[in-house]
């Protein structure tokens, strides 16, 4: 079986660990690393022979042009991560629909393609903003990959179904990995995760997935995770540090190691889109 390999294209400084220490505003002071970190990506690709779909912001793509058209032509799927990095659960339907419509319509000026799918920063679709999906089709866009069916302090809808449904509006959420464990879902979809875990622990996990479910297992990262030597954020909490700087050094070695023990493709050619 083939995954879903899948990144979310920001950099570093516009996570959501750091939102109340760096705001956009801030974003234009700071130096910018996401270009180098993604061609990195793009090159570990092309060395595995591996297509991915890159949910790009659209502050990132209209300041890197050049790497939205690399993307698109060393044949990735180019999808939509808004345009602020704001979560949808912070905005108002207004606010929201601006923000994927503008992503939308640059990333498809820029690529020449359709853009069809989204994902929600922060995985920050919830029960209370499901009027998310209705703006989504109104914006002619396919597909959603919003959902983390876990319990997490930031995240989660833990009762969502666990593999791809169609909502009301008509379109498809494709919710983040996870493995039934003692009564909870675990989540095995990457991200911190990924640095979290030793990577024995996701291969077992991507492959106990594989051998029990019949839809692909969907894996996500982020550019800023193959760089160690990224600069420090001064300020952040405990917490938020650990979260984004664990074991960031041993991320390149991990990715080159799950690309080569499993068959990964895009998100558009696996559902179909």
């Amino acid at each position: 079986m083939q995954h879903a390999m899948t990144i979310d294209v920001e950099d570093y400084f516009q996570v959501g660990a750091f939102e109340n220490l760096i705001t956009p505003a801030d974003w234009d002071k700071m130096t910018p690393r996401v270009e180098a970190n993604t061609d990195k990506l793009l090159q570990l690709f092309a060395d595995h022979n591996t297509t991915a779909t890159f949910f790009t912001l659209g502050w990132i793509a209209e300041r890197f042009p050049q790497l939205i058209r690399r993307i698109v032509e060393q044949g990735h799927e180019l999808a939509s991560h808004g345009t602020m990095h704001q979560r949808a659960s912070h905005q108002t339907p207004a606010e929201f629909k601006a923000d994927v419509g503008d992503a939308k319509r640059l990333l498809e000026d820029l690529s020449g393609k359709p853009i069809v799918g989204y994902r929600a920063p922060s995985f920050s679709f919830t029960k209370q903003n499901q009027w998310a999906y209705d703006i989504l089709a109104e914006e002619g866009y396919r597909y959603s990959s919003s959902v983390y069916p876990i319990v997490h302090d930031h995240y989660g809808i833990p009762d969502a179904p666990r593999f791809r449904y169609s909502t009301t509006s008509g379109i498809d959420e494709i919710p983040l990995s996870t493995l039934p464990m003692l009564g909870k879902n675990l989540p095995i979809s990457g991200g911190g995760y990924f640095r979290l875990y030793p990577y024995a622990v996701t291969r077992w996990a991507v492959n106990r997935f594989a051998h029990k479910e019949t839809q692909p297992y969907i894996f996500y990262m982020h550019p800023w995770e193959v760089d160690p030597d990224q600069p420090r954020v001064e300020g952040a909490s405990a917490r938020s540090k650990f979260r984004h700087y664990l074991n960031l050094k041993k991320v390149e070695s991990r990715l080159d190691q799950l690309l080569r023990d499993f068959e990964w493709s895009s998100m558009r050619n696996l559902f179909g889109y």
